[in-house]
């Protein structure tokens, strides 16, 4: 196989749920069109590495030239209820099904001894001013039923549980063991978040 070839297949199979058939499908894909798909999608890719940055609140990932991102940046949605989730694709999972209208807090990860996770590697340190900054009352937990994410969320409720008036809530019935919020439906997720439990 052509070394270019192979190197851009490596390089699509190191993606999240993409292997190497998914990889081979996709370069082929790509180089076999003559629309000039490969070169949008790599002038693409350049520009959003070029402009795309954590937001410096909560971690969403937004345009360089933004303070801070669209989320944080609506008033309305300071409501005193701050959701917790893994990363971006559980923000989009939860606006999509309308669900949720506080503000987010992307960790960027899971507690994991296996993947060398640690609390440092995890978007935790300013969450104790957010939460005074912008006078939090409940912190949502929306991170997937699984040991690494009840771990998680034990950690960041250790580093968070002395601000006087708190409230802790989990995701409730509807999110099976193991599940992640990808895979639930726009009903059933709706009625784990209305259904939420204190912790």
């Amino acid at each position: 196989m052509n070394s270019k070839i192979e190197r851009l297949i490596k390089q699509f199979a190191r993606l999240p749920r993409l292997g190497t058939r998914a990889g081979q499908r996709i370069v082929l894909a790509l180089l076999q069109d003559k629309t000039g798909r490969a070169e949008n999608l790599a002038n693409a890719l350049l520009d959003a590495a070029a402009t795309i940055r954590p937001c410096p609140i909560c971690g969403i990932l937004t345009d360089a030239d933004m303070p801070m991102c669209e989320f944080c940046r609506d008033t309305a949605r300071c409501n005193g209820q701050l959701c917790i989730v893994r990363d971006l694709s559980d923000v989009w999972t939860l606006e999509k099904s309308a669900v949720f209208h506080g503000r987010y807090h992307i960790l960027g990860g899971l507690l994991s001894g296996v993947s060398g996770i640690t609390p440092g590697d995890l978007n935790i340190s300013n969450l104790p001013e957010r939460i005074k900054n912008e006078n939090i009352s409940e912190i949502i937990f929306a991170l997937p039923n699984t040991v690494e994410g009840k771990t998680t969320q034990h950690y960041v409720m250790s580093v968070i549980g002395d601000v006087v008036g708190l409230r802790f809530s989990e995701l409730a019935s509807g999110v099976p063991l193991g599940g992640d919020l990808d895979y639930l439906d726009d009903g059933t997720l709706s009625l784990a978040f209305d259904g939420r439990r204190g912790l």
